[in-house]
């Protein structure tokens, strides 16, 4: 658990370093967004599958923040 902490003090000294990695992760996920745009149909799912991508991700961390008690 110690490491955890080194890292994330780590990146809290380095807040350029967070934001040209979550900018980088961005750059990766929107690139292939751009380049199948010329065919209306391919960016319609792409678009599709990136929000979907996004509510999934979103429920399932709401879901372990929140755990339902039995």
């Amino acid at each position: 658990m110690e490491l955890m902490g080194q890292f994330f003090s780590n990146v809290a000294r380095y807040p350029k370093y967070l934001i040209s990695i979550i900018a980088g992760g961005l750059v990766a996920l929107l690139e292939p967004l751009f380049k199948n745009r010329s065919n209306p149909l391919t960016l319609v799912g792409l678009i599709s599958s990136v929000i979907s991508a996004f509510i999934t991700f979103y429920f399932v961390l709401k879901a372990m923040t929140n755990p339902i008690n039995l």
